[in-house]
């Protein structure tokens, strides 16, 4: 007799995009996301506009990753919700609905860890991309994070180093915004540097010990040889941004992909993943390519959809958790953590 397999509906609402997501196992049903074009004119995200903005758009996406898969509401198993990290506000409006939703519906809710999602998306079934088998290794790198875990299981994660102050997408967005584009800039960084030299300009790597990653000292580095060619000619950066966004990307790029491939080594680990918003970015996945091609290392790239924030990635932790009984029914003692801790 074949097993039912769990129907998940999964929420996220950390940052600035609400989503939901419907999966039934491994296999995506819908996944719906709604985004904030409001941050575009303050040059960043807003916190209390995104709150606000998740509180307009929670119940039609809801609904909407509902009709598209076709499930009815009754049908749901569990509900998974980002309970942090992220912002205090909009993760309070997830998880109060997420609350409420599981309480009406008497289902067990699931607590999910927003960059350990990021990691477990790649076990969404599709027919294009495999999934890795434990162990492996991952690189998650977005707005606010930059780690190397290893991934022993759904559940037993370890974080072999991590940034000790900025992120790669953090220094990717400043970078962008001393060269004038506008918010977000990494895509924009990215978008240019195609037609640019990427040995044109030359700037400082950090030397770090272990596995751990520092972006400051970069950021700085930019900054000042950017005010030095200025004085000398003060259209540098317009008639360079090309070459300067080659650069700066192939810098940033370096640096994350040094250490991944020390971390290979010192573990032993040849299957290595990349998650998060920077992982869409186009040379750092040509660079995990041409490694994988020279060294006897297998490579998982996610597909565009999932490397930025997504409910898909909710619902598929939400699974993992669901089997493995961390589940709660019934309880109100879900609360939105800011800083939730990576355990």
């Amino acid at each position: 007799m074949k097993t039912k397999q769990a129907i998940v509906l999964g929420i996220e609402s950390s940052c600035d995009d609400t989503s939901a997501a419907v999966l039934c196992g491994n296999k995506l049903l819908a996944n719906i996301v709604a985004s904030q074009d409001v941050h575009i004119l303050y040059g960043g995200v807003v916190p209390e506009l995104a709150s606000r903005s998740h509180q307009e758009n929670i119940v039609p996406v809801v609904l909407a990753a509902l009709k598209k898969s076709k499930i009815d509401v009754s049908s749901i198993d569990a509900i998974a919700i980002t309970q942090g990290p992220g912002l205090m506000g909009s993760l309070v409006v997830g998880v109060s609905f997420a609350k409420a939703l599981a309480l009406a519906l008497d289902i067990p809710l699931i607590p999910v860890h927003h960059m350990k999602a990021h990691i477990l998306a790649h076990f969404i079934e599709d027919e294009q991309n495999s999934s890795p088998s434990f162990p492996f290794l991952c690189l998650t790198v977005s707005g606010g994070h930059t780690q190397i875990v290893q991934v022993n299981s759904a559940s037993e994660m370890t974080i072999l180093g991590k940034t000790i102050d900025d992120a790669a997408g953090e220094a990717f967005d400043k970078a962008a915004k001393m060269l004038g584009l506008p918010y977000p800039g990494g895509p924009l960084i990215d978008q240019h540097a195609k037609n640019g030299n990427n040995l044109a300009h030359t700037f400082s790597k950090p030397k770090i010990a272990g596995l751990d990653f520092s972006f400051s000292g970069l950021k700085t580095s930019i900054l000042y040889y950017l005010r030095d060619q200025k004085i000398k000619e003060p259209d540098f950066i317009e008639k360079n941004l090309a070459d300067l966004c080659a650069s700066i990307q192939y810098t940033i790029v370096s640096i994350l992909i040094s250490k991944l491939k020390q971390a290979s080594k010192e573990t032993g680990i040849k299957q290595i993943a990349i998650a998060g918003g920077v992982s869409a970015n186009s040379e750092l996945r040509q660079t995990l390519l041409t490694w994988a091609e020279k060294d006897a290392v297998k490579v998982y790239i996610p597909k565009f959809e999932y490397c930025t924030d997504n409910a898909a990635m909710i619902a598929i932790t939400g699974k993992f958790l669901f089997e493995e009984g961390k589940s709660l029914k019934g309880s109100t003692n879900i609360s939105a953590d800011p800083r939730l801790a990576w355990k």
